[in-house]
């Protein structure tokens, strides 16, 4: 085990506390838009010094790691998540964090994996893709997205690209969130299709393995 996976081992945990207050500190103020602004402030604030610590988390694992570049091209998307803390709905993007947490509890096994990130990344996608196109668009003129409801029920139907059309974004944050929801569901339809082949082929194998076995045997 690397330095780096002992450190992200470590520090998994507290990340999870920190995503989910966050979570808690971004979607109060977008949902109540009545909120208080002394509370409001203290919120944004709660955002900030999570933002921090995800940028000190993220600094710490450069500077533990064998290969500094090739580490930070590979995660190029913490690299961007940190370094565009000023687009409010794209800050959710933190909540990435979740990601190896979830890779590390999934199933051994293909089948058990897959299920794992589709379940996860479509739950997520949804409601996170809710919240930020609500953030974007409901004090925008002209805008259709007022509400929760009016934003979850536009999210289902992107993430899983039927896209009634009755619900759209006019903002140009909110396109480029309905682009990533869009992306997230063509992604999810061909993983779940890629690992159901693949498991087809893994049972004629298993199933031919245990045929030629059986032949083998009478043989004898």
């Amino acid at each position: 085990m690397t330095r780096v996976e002992r450190w992200e081992r470590k520090a998994e945990i507290p990340l999870l506390i920190l995503a989910a207050t966050f979570l808690i500190a971004y979607a109060w103020p977008v949902l109540n838009q009545r909120l208080n602004p002394n509370l409001r402030g203290d919120l944004s604030k709660i955002s900030w010094i999570v933002w921090a610590a995800f940028a000190l988390d993220f600094c710490i694992r450069i500077g533990l790691a064998d290969h500094r570049m090739h580490y930070l091209w590979t995660h190029w998307y913490d690299v961007f998540l940190i370094s565009l803390p000023m687009l409010r709905p794209l800050r959710l993007l933190r909540l990435l964090a979740l990601a190896r947490i979830l890779n590390r509890s999934a199933a051994g096994t293909l089948v058990g994996r897959v299920s794992a990130y589709v379940i996860g990344v479509a739950v997520v996608s949804v409601n996170l893709g809710a919240l930020a196109v609500l953030d974007a668009e409901q004090n925008a003129p002209g805008s259709n997205i007022r509400t929760f409801g009016d934003a979850l029920w536009w999210s289902a139907t992107t993430v899983t690209t039927v896209g009634y059309g009755d619900h759209f974004p006019i903002t140009t944050t909110g396109r480029i969130i309905a682009v990533a929801l869009t992306l997230v569901g063509l992604a999810m339809v061909g993983v779940f299709t890629a690992a159901i082949a693949a498991w087809f082929i893994s049972q004629v194998r298993i199933s031919e393995a245990a045929k030629a076995e059986a032949d083998q045997l009478e043989d004898r």
